[in-house]
């Protein structure tokens, strides 16, 4: 399975929104801006996220987009399956009736295997996790600086 560019920008968002939002909202335009999306496509997606209640949106001078719950309580698994639909590289994984030989087939194992591991590693890493990589990338990246 690939992750489109959907997938990628909602998480890169979100992680913006957990960096720079809190309890405030955030605008589109600046999220666009300090991630480099395009604003047009980011409003696209936002649509689909708010409708998944991931984050909330507030219209008004004052207006913008917050998470909808804390970033320890969003998993990457959270945000992919809802721009991408169900993590599974094959079909027959997520549809066992789209093909007649599920049921004796070794390589769907294989298949369920590996998107039971892709979901697994989606699911326990959270918007938190990747705050907490990106301070720590900032923060080796500004002692390498001062070195």
């Amino acid at each position: 399975m690939k992750i489109s560019t959907k997938g990628r920008y909602a998480t890169r968002a979100l992680l913006d929104l957990a960096l720079n939002g809190g309890q405030s909202p955030v605008m589109l335009k600046d999220i666009s801006a300090r991630q480099g999306l395009p604003l047009r496509y980011l409003e696209q997606i936002v649509t689909s996220l708010v409708a998944a209640r991931l984050i909330v949106s507030a219209r008004g001078p004052k207006g913008g987009i917050r998470l909808a719950r804390g970033p320890v309580d969003i998993s990457l698994l959270d945000i992919i399956e809802v721009l991408e639909g169900p993590v599974a590289p094959v079909k027959c994984v997520e549809d066992p009736c789209s093909c007649t030989r599920s049921s004796s087939c070794v390589t769907r194992d294989v298949w369920d295997e590996l998107a039971q591991a892709m979901r697994s590693v989606l699911k326990s890493t959270t918007l938190q996790d990747l705050v907490d990589r990106q301070m720590q990338k900032a923060t080796a990246k500004k002692l390498s600086y001062d070195i």
